[in-house]
């Protein structure tokens, strides 16, 4: 009754304001009857609609105020199940925070402007207690183990590479190296040792003496001749001109890097409408990169 009234009250006449508001003239002039009725007083001077009474005046400058905040609750809402507006946190290793997802948060802001998103980098398995605890809306690390109560959507499959000096002996004139070739050198651990199942593998990793979650600071201890480490292709686009990355051939020489959330809530409308554009955007990206990808759902 009060927006039929403020916008009869703009126009000055019903029929102009039924058009507005797609009713029939008869239906509003009920309507404003009603409203009159329940106030107990009248709104206009005469029955033509021009002239407000003291009554009128006063409701149409409140009407107006309750009006537009109206409308600017319901676009909040409505934008918000669509999924084009609130917050979004994610937290992802930070070799996808650093080469994919620049390109494709930037493609999911031109179309949700009116979301806030907070990135958040970390190891694989920081991004999963983020993601458990409720820190994050959504992961990007690598698969949770079972039990963790986290759904993982498999994203694509990133190549292992050796990480050494250019003048460590593992260097000279190699294409590829295997795990055994590994065995006598000091290998430095990282979070992405942890995936890695086989024996060899194993026996390697209890053998570590030192462990650096920080990529930065792993190529700062290989720059300094700590050792060599095992890291995803993708990680290795940031080396240092001394260092060189060379592929880990044989079996288990990859990581697989999941889409994580939680499997006991219910994604908020946001977060749905960012999963859809990092999988439509992604394969374009990781072409761009010494990748594989698996089938993605639809």
């Amino acid at each position: 009754m009060i927006r039929a009234f403020v916008v009869v009250a703009k126009h000055g006449n019903l029929r102009d304001a039924a058009e507005e508001l797609s009713r029939t003239q008869s239906a509003l002039s009920m309507s404003l009857a009603q409203f009159e009725q329940a106030l107990g007083g009248r709104l206009f001077e005469t029955d033509r609609k021009r002239d407000l009474t003291d009554l009128g005046k006063f409701v149409r400058i409140i009407g107006e105020g309750l009006i537009r905040e109206n409308d600017r609750v319901q676009d909040l809402i409505y934008g918000y199940a669509k999924g084009q507006s609130g917050q979004l946190s994610i937290a992802s290793v930070p070799s996808v925070g650093t080469l994919i997802l620049p390109e494709v948060i930037h493609k999911f802001m031109e179309n949700h402007s009116g979301a806030q998103i907070d990135l958040m980098d970390s190891d694989s398995t920081n991004v999963r207690t983020m993601v458990e605890a409720g820190n994050a809306d959504l992961g990007i690390a690598g698969p949770a183990p079972i039990g963790q109560g986290l759904l993982a959507t498999p994203l694509f499959v990133d190549k292992l590479f050796v990480v050494c000096s250019r003048d460590s002996p593992l260097a000279q004139n190699k294409a590829a190296l295997q795990w055994r070739e590994l065995s006598e050198a000091p290998v430095i651990f990282n979070e992405t040792l942890l995936v890695l199942k086989n024996t060899e593998a194993r026996d390697i990793i209890a053998n570590c003496k030192l462990s650096v979650r920080n990529i930065a600071s792993l190529f700062a201890m290989i720059e300094s001749g700590m050792g060599i480490t095992v890291i995803p292709g993708l990680a290795t686009r940031s080396l240092g001109k001394s260092l060189i990355a060379i592929p880990l051939s044989g079996t288990n020489n990859t990581r697989t890097i999941s889409l994580l959330s939680r499997s006991d809530r219910t994604e908020s409308p946001l977060a749905t409408a960012f999963r859809k554009t990092l999988l439509k955007e992604l394969p374009d990206i990781v072409a761009r990169f010494d990748t594989a990808l698996p089938q993605l759902p639809n």
